[in-house]
């Protein structure tokens, strides 16, 4: 049996899932977690990584491995490879006046024409914007620039600062691919070349940065340090494309991910370019593109609701199920935590609606349901404007296995839903990656359904939600 191995760096834990090359099935998978925060010193993430290969049975018998990580991490290294300062991280909003900032000088319309993307604080430019004028001195220092799994890769290859690496900091050796270059907000997805004016923007000078990757090309070769039989390594990816490789989207699918956060996104031949800045025009891990929104509040939403009704999310679940759609009136807009999609960082929730006969617990959990997924709905909605086609929708994540959320997103949703069996995707993705780059062929391995929900469209759902959204707008 030939083994390859995907990691999943996330923001929270790094896994590491081992799997047979013929048939994709789950062979064996470890894991470790990373420290709170949004502002992480990337040391953390190798001895993570270390952690969870180990706990997954090591690497010798495995053939071939490829790096899945948080998008947009600012990993700042100096000319000996060390790490100029902690890597701000995609969640790290102290860059918000610098995306302000840098599209005054540059305008949103020559931004996405240039990039896919109009700045927010998530991406890297902005951080490094912030550096340079937070931190000057820091900035100056920086030599290279790098985002999470292009370091972990170049660690994994044998480079690094000092005495810690057997081949040393080579800079120049960093490699990275093309769906997590486009989230650093200085790399062209149409053309596939870094904007080096944007980047001097940014960080104040040029730096060097990692040679963009073809989907299947291959950085090079695990050391035998780490693993006697040197694995060969995959591109690595973003946390969002490998996720879509994982699932084997394509084009027409729209992946409907319900984390802490939300996201929405799509797979299309063409680049998407939203001057509005809603949806990022990012590249895929396949070679296409990868329209993509975020939300701040999607599962939380529900774990705040089984806090206040003091049940599990099982229960939750019942209860929602035990109302009529519509929830009798109750309208929850789910903003608890401000939200990104549409831009209203300082927004609280709000339920509305409520008269005595419609205050039961049944609704307010129907209301929590029908909040989330009518507020990712929106975001489904942005995308479709800018031209892309749905025809299938697979929802992901923690959340998704819950009968509440299949049965009101098929209400929610006029395109078929479909729910994938319970899964790591972004380390299936970075595995398909690594089999790709072994064999030179993208392995065709089956993603099991969990559930299938008919269609059953209330598009009065989606109206009421959306009046009541509007008065945030006004």
């Amino acid at each position: 049996m030939t083994l390859v191995a995907g990691v999943d760096s996330s923001t929270q834990s790094c896994k590491v899932v081992v799997r047979d090359l013929e048939t994709g099935a789950v062979v064996r998978s470890g894991r470790a977690s990373h420290p709170d925060g949004t502002s992480v010193d990337p040391a953390h993430w190798w001895t993570a990584l270390l952690e969870a290969i180990s706990a997954a049975g090591g690497l010798d018998d495995v053939a071939a491995i490829s790096v899945g990580g948080q998008q947009h991490g600012m990993v700042a290294l100096a000319a000996d490879g060390t790490v100029v300062r902690d890597a701000l991280l995609w969640n790290d909003t102290r860059s918000a006046d610098a995306a302000r900032d840098l599209i005054v000088e540059f305008g949103a319309e020559a931004l996405a024409e240039r990039t896919g993307l109009v700045p927010v604080a998530s991406f890297t430019s902005t951080k490094l914007r912030w550096l340079r004028d937070a931190e000057p001195a820091n900035a100056a220092r920086v030599a290279a620039v790098a985002l999470p799994h292009d370091w972990l890769t170049w660690r994994l290859r044998g480079f690094g600062p000092g005495s810690e690496s057997p081949l040393g900091p080579d800079l120049e050796a960093l490699t990275t691919d093309r769906s997590d270059a486009s989230g650093t907000g200085y790399w062209n997805p149409t053309s596939g070349e870094y904007d080096r004016d944007l980047l001097s923007a940014a960080l104040g000078h040029d730096a060097i940065l990692p040679r963009v990757l073809g989907p299947a090309e291959s950085p090079g070769f695990v050391h035998e340090t780490i693993a006697a039989n040197a694995p060969i390594l995959g591109p690595g990816a973003g946390d969002n494309a490998a996720a879509g490789l994982g699932l084997g989207a394509a084009e027409g699918d729209v992946v409907v991910s319900i984390g802490t956060s939300g996201t929405v996104f799509a797979v299309t031949s063409a680049p998407v370019r939203d001057v509005g800045g809603t949806v990022a025009g990012f590249a895929s891990a396949s070679g296409d593109f990868l329209p993509l929104i975020a939300t701040l509040n999607a599962a939380r939403v529900l774990d705040a609701f089984a806090r206040i009704l003091g049940v599990d999310h099982h229960e939750l679940s019942r209860l929602a199920l035990d109302a009529e759609p519509g929830a009798g009136g109750s309208l929850l807009v789910p903003y608890f935590e401000g939200e990104r999609t549409p831009n209203l960082p300082t927004a609280t929730a709000s339920l509305t609606g409520l008269t005595l006969a419609s205050a039961t617990r049944e609704n307010f959990a129907r209301a929590a349901f029908e909040g989330m997924l009518c507020a990712l709905a929106d975001g489904m909605d942005a995308i479709l404007s800018q031209g892309v086609e749905a025809r299938r929708i697979l929802v992901v994540g923690g959340a998704a296995q819950s009968p509440a959320v299949a049965l009101v997103a098929s209400q929610v949703f006029e395109v078929p839903v479909e729910i994938p069996e319970p899964g790591e995707y972004v380390a299936a993705g970075a595995a398909v990656q690594a089999a790709w780059a072994l064999t030179g062929a993208r392995p065709e391995w089956t993603v099991a359904t969990f559930a299938s929900p008919a269609p059953d469209s209330r598009p009065e759902i989606r109206a009421a939600y959306a009046a009541a959204a509007a008065t945030y707008r006004v």
